[in-house]
């Protein structure tokens, strides 16, 4: 099993807490739905991906702090607090940033998208004809599909679905029955759209649209003929949706996954959001129902669900109020030559997503599946999607005869019914379907083709830093390799021996891995550049990551600071190390990245006395990276390629003065303010690498 639970212990001062630091990394993202240089529709989305971290924090890591309180633990973290105080300075932290959240959609972002002719109406401003079509359409398409539960002895509350949108509505009077319970609930079926756009002849502007919230408070009435409506309010609670297999107990994973999943969307309540004209006597009786406190309590000013209004921007042909569109190339490689395997053999090929097109990774495994030469396929998923023409070419290819083996990941979180479906699919095929190792997530990006040429069989592999998911490959930063390498090959033919087989871990040429030797390597590449300053070297490191939490690493960094290495990090969210704090680590700076594209690579640049070794890899300084996963870090050994990754994947990230925050040794973040020239990592990039539309 992981070992994720070491016994080492450090100063708590050394350390900020994981929890309060991704908070921070979600200020970061409002900050960017505050920014006005940004374009307002994609200020929204901004405002919306907070509302949908906020949502994967409680159902993971706000679960898992309650859980350790309801069993009484007492454990102090690496920082120093324990649970029950974590959960205050969560709680106090996230209502604070809820507040900033809807002060700013109210009074700033919606009447901004008002004045560009985006509105959504409330119930008070509605028109007659307005009226008159809202209500056609509440008997036509919602009523119909509406259940309203009256709560007595005979009607108990309702299960209530994880994050869905439902409705307590206070009563008077008796029914048909002689019954006055006082109160009902009515859940919106998850069928129902929660934004809808109205018609334009009714409207003063091109694009209106009303809430389904506000739709069923107008006639919630309709659903309780002959009483009279106190109140209705809006309410969503979030559900711990961590999901647990016991490795004693399980036959068969993806058995026991699907009846794990079942129960992911009625797991405890972890959070309330209530509408902000909610009555106390409702929203105590809601919190009392979900064994909640009024710690767990959210009081919204407007819907409950903005993730919804994450949908608009696509609705709204306004691209002046969108980022300008762009079209990633290929590499000049590429774009020339037509055979794959051909331009593979001839030159190492750097990807760089999402400025770079994705397609030389399709089309390499739909030519895998085409050609008579390739004998095998095998690939790891872990994220890849319900609609993916990878996994299409990966059945193509299984029904043309080809030995296909697919390492699929059926424990990656909110993505395994996708893959469970997956599995079923491939299966069907002929192709081999394994779960790598129990109680270790695969989380490698790793694909090797093995091909019969005129010198014998040749490997081609693809590794990446990011998921074979070409949705994601638009709007995350990564970097894939394409080679032929022979030594390269027969590390990676060893990892997959391990993933489907049994027996003990070769020894790996060039690649590390977790988790028997990435973390050690780390600690060991940190060490050696504190000897070289020591000896009166340069010991410089630069890693850029998507979190740095894992203790003994942070340790490693602090040496090698008070030795005299100069270390920069990029890390896009949680960083539990304290930078610039003097005795400790004056000679580390931490920044963070917030732009269009979400950052998603991971970079690990030693300087080793000249050399220049840079790795690139699937894994994040975390404990769970480097002790309960399988990850990999691969060199990039051309020296063409590395000098790029260290130009376009850190110097220019580095060199940022519009997108960067830099961490101070509190834990809080200062955003960088351009003095001169503007240097934006991310529009440099798009500039250097992709093409206008």
């Amino acid at each position: 099993m992981p070992r994720i639970n070491r016994q080492q212990h450090y100063p708590a001062d050394h350390f900020i807490n994981r929890e309060l630091s991704l908070l921070q990394f979600q200020r970061r993202v409002l900050a960017q739905a505050a920014d006005r240089s940004v374009p307002l529709l994609e200020r929204l989305r901004f405002l919306c991906i907070v509302s949908s971290n906020l949502d994967e924090f409680f159902e993971i890591r706000v679960s898992g702090i309650k859980e350790q309180i309801r069993l009484g633990s007492r454990t102090v973290g690496i920082d120093g607090l324990t649970p029950t105080q974590l959960l205050d300075r969560v709680s106090k932290e996230v209502h604070n940033l809820i507040a900033e959240q809807y002060e700013l959609l109210n009074e700033d972002i919606l009447p901004a998208l008002e004045a560009e002719g985006i509105v959504f109406l409330r119930r008070s401003v509605w028109n007659e004809p307005q009226r008159a079509w809202v209500r056609d359409y509440f008997l036509r398409e919602v009523m119909p599909v509406l259940t309203p539960i009256g709560l007595d002895p005979a009607h108990p509350f309702p299960r209530v679905l994880n994050k869905s949108l439902n409705f307590a509505v206070e009563l008077e009077g008796r029914d048909a029955f002689g019954r006055d319970s006082g109160a009902a609930i009515v859940q919106a079926p998850r069928a129902l759209p929660r934004v809808i756009r109205l018609p334009v002849e009714i409207c003063e502007h091109e694009h209106s649209f009303v809430f389904l919230s506000s739709i069923l408070h107008c006639h919630v009435g309709e659903l309780f003929s002959g009483m009279e409506v106190l109140g209705c309010y809006q309410f969503r609670v979030t559900r711990n949706s961590d999901l647990f297999v016991d490795e004693e107990e399980v036959k068969d994973l993806r058995v026991s996954l699907k009846g794990e999943l079942q129960q992911r969307h009625y797991g405890d309540g972890v959070r309330l959001e209530v509408a902000d004209n909610c009555s106390d006597t409702m929203a105590n009786f809601l919190l009392q129902h979900f064994r909640l406190t009024a710690k767990d309590l959210y009081r919204t000013p407007g819907i409950v669900n903005l993730v919804r209004l994450n949908q608009v921007p696509d609705w709204v042909a306004r691209p002046d109020l969108k980022y300008p569109p762009f079209a990633p190339r290929l590499p000049k490689t590429l774009e020339k030559r037509v055979d794959i395997f051909d331009a593979i053999r001839r030159q190492d090929i750097l990807l760089h997503h999402p400025f770079q097109s994705f397609s030389p990774v399709i089309d390499l495994l739909r030519a895998a599946a085409d050609d008579p030469a390739v004998l095998a396929v095998k690939m790891t998923v872990y994220r890849t999607g319900t609609d993916s023409v990878l996994m299409e070419h990966l059945v193509r290819a299984a029904q043309k005869g080809k030995e296909v083996t697919v390492v699929l990941e059926l424990m990656a979180r909110f993505d395994e019914e996708a893959n469970i479906t997956w599995a079923n699919r491939l299966e069907e095929v002929g192709a081999h379907v394994v779960y790598g190792v129990f109680g270790y997530k695969t989380h490698a990006k790793l694909l090797m083709l093995v091909r019969r040429e005129e010198d014998g069989l040749r490997r081609y592999v693809h590794l990446g830093t990011g998921n074979y998911h070409p949705g994601t490959t638009r709007f995350y930063t990564d970097f894939g390799l394409l080679t032929c390498n022979e030594e390269i090959g027969q590390d990676i033919a060893e990892v997959f021996k391990q993933l489907t087989g049994l027996g003990q871990a070769g020894s790996l040429r060039h690649l590390w891995q977790a988790p028997f030797s990435l973390q050690r390597n780390v600690v060991n590449a940190i060490n050696a550049e504190a000897e070289i300053a020591r000896a009166g070297g340069r010991g410089h490191i630069i890693a850029k990551m998507n979190a740095l939490l894992e203790p003994e690493t942070i340790e490693a960094l602090y040496a090698a600071s008070q030795a005299g290495v100069e270390i920069e990090l990029i890390v896009r969210g949680p960083c539990a190390l304290r930078p610039g704090v003097p005795g400790l680590s004056e000679n580390i700076r931490v920044r963070s990245i917030i732009g269009r594209f979400l950052e998603h690579h991971r970079i690990f640049f030693f300087r080793a006395n000249g050399e220049d070794r840079v790795y690139l890899s699937s894994a994040d300084w975390m404990d769970r990276n480097f002790f309960g996963r399988i990850e990999i870090a691969f060199p990039v050994l051309d020296p063409r390629l590395k000098r790029r990754v260290i130009k376009e994947g850190l110097r220019a990230y580095l060199g940022d003065n519009c997108q960067a925050w830099e961490m101070l040794e509190d834990g809080r973040y200062r955003r960088k303010t351009p003095r001169g020239v503007h240097r934006a990592a991310q529009a440099i990039l798009l500039s250097d690498l992709a093409g206008a539309h």
